[in-house]
């Protein structure tokens, strides 16, 4: 049975699927969650086969690419396996692109498996370069151990991008190292707002470092050009002259990107969000579980498109409180 594309009221297609396999994480960063978690008990998550369905549904539909996110997705068991599984899409080019973001803990244990499944390219969070802050930023990981990761994944073949969330007091002093290391190794580096989710035991305005501010910084030493390039995301890019790299730029607070939104999320739960910025959400693991036809299912991802929002209005609170409740690792970002 052909199904229709995934269209908002805006006129927005949605091709993008970010799904969530777990909310729990190895560490425990600043500016994504507290110290002390409190996890959804794991009988709540979908299971792997739920997972493997609820993502072929939406492939179903339209959606071209999907990103596997966290929490941390390395720490889910059987992972591997809905990895696998979910390459079948590549196989008969219903699927574009099958991709994860990674804290890079776990990498490299598991980037054979990744390309050999089909992955062409890993996000990997790197906020610094200097190992006793990456230990003080993630309260508890260890540098060597992502560097490892990033090795062990370009030797595999996956192309690699590093993202660094914009930390102010720590990145305005790292970022012409960073980019020298990521250009270096031929690797894209995003820059990232810090988003105001979640209570994380932290005042947002202490954190907060907008890109235009960061940008100057880097125009210092560097020679930015913007570009068109786009990577299906949020990012808006710029190449450096001197290194041929590129930079990418992701603004929630300082400069909304909602007009061109072509994704939605789904948590672990089996939760549809249909901005990261809003609320508003619509369970779609009853449907799932009501029936083997998937019916219910697409009607309820229906009702969520429909419901899609214009636009999230994030801003840092003069207390510097969460803009929301939940936290980062719920989706992933």
């Amino acid at each position: 049975m052909t199904r229709c594309g995934l269209v908002d009221l805006f006129g927005r297609r949605v091709s993008y699927l970010r799904l969530s396999v777990t909310d729990r994480c190895d560490l425990r960063c600043v500016y994504c969650m507290a110290e002390d978690m409190a996890f959804v008990p794991r009988n709540q998550l979908l299971t792997l086969e739920e997972l493997d369905r609820l993502a072929s549904a939406f492939v179903a539909r339209g959606v071209a690419k999907i990103r596997l996110t966290g929490g941390e997705p390395l720490v889910r068991k059987g992972l591997m396996e809905l990895v696998s599984s979910l390459s079948r899409h590549l196989a008969a080019r219903r699927l574009k692109e099958l991709t994860l973001t990674t804290n890079g803990s776990l990498l490299a244990r598991h980037a054979d498996g990744l390309a050999r499944a089909g992955v062409r390219r890993v996000n990997v969070s790197l906020d610094t370069l200097d190992a006793s802050r990456f230990r003080a930023l993630t309260r508890r990981g260890t540098l060597g151990v992502v560097m490892e990761g990033l090795l062990a994944a370009q030797e595999a073949g996956l192309k690699v991008k590093l993202n660094a969330v914009a930390l102010k007091g720590s990145t305005e002093d790292e970022i012409h190292d960073l980019i020298a290391f990521a250009h270096g190794r031929g690797m894209d580096l995003t820059l990232i707002e810090t988003m105001p989710l979640g209570d994380v035991g932290a005042d947002r305005t202490d954190q907060y470092l907008s890109l235009a501010t960061l940008r100057r910084t880097i125009e210092t030493r560097w020679t930015l050009t913007d570009t068109a390039d786009r990577s299906g995301g949020p990012a808006r890019y710029a190449r450096v002259a001197e290194t041929g790299g590129r930079i990418g730029f992701i603004t929630p607070l300082t400069h909304s990107f909602c007009e061109t939104c072509n994704r939605v999320r789904v948590s672990a739960t089996g939760v549809l969000y249909t901005c990261l910025g809003q609320e508003d959400q619509v369970d779609l693991r009853a449907p799932l579980r009501a029936c083997e036809g998937d019916e219910a299912l697409h009607a309820a991802i229906d009702a969520g498109i429909r419901a899609k929002p214009r636009g999230h209005d994030f801003a840092i609170a003069r207390n510097g409180a969460p803009a929301l409740a939940r936290h980062m690792s719920v989706l992933g970002g």
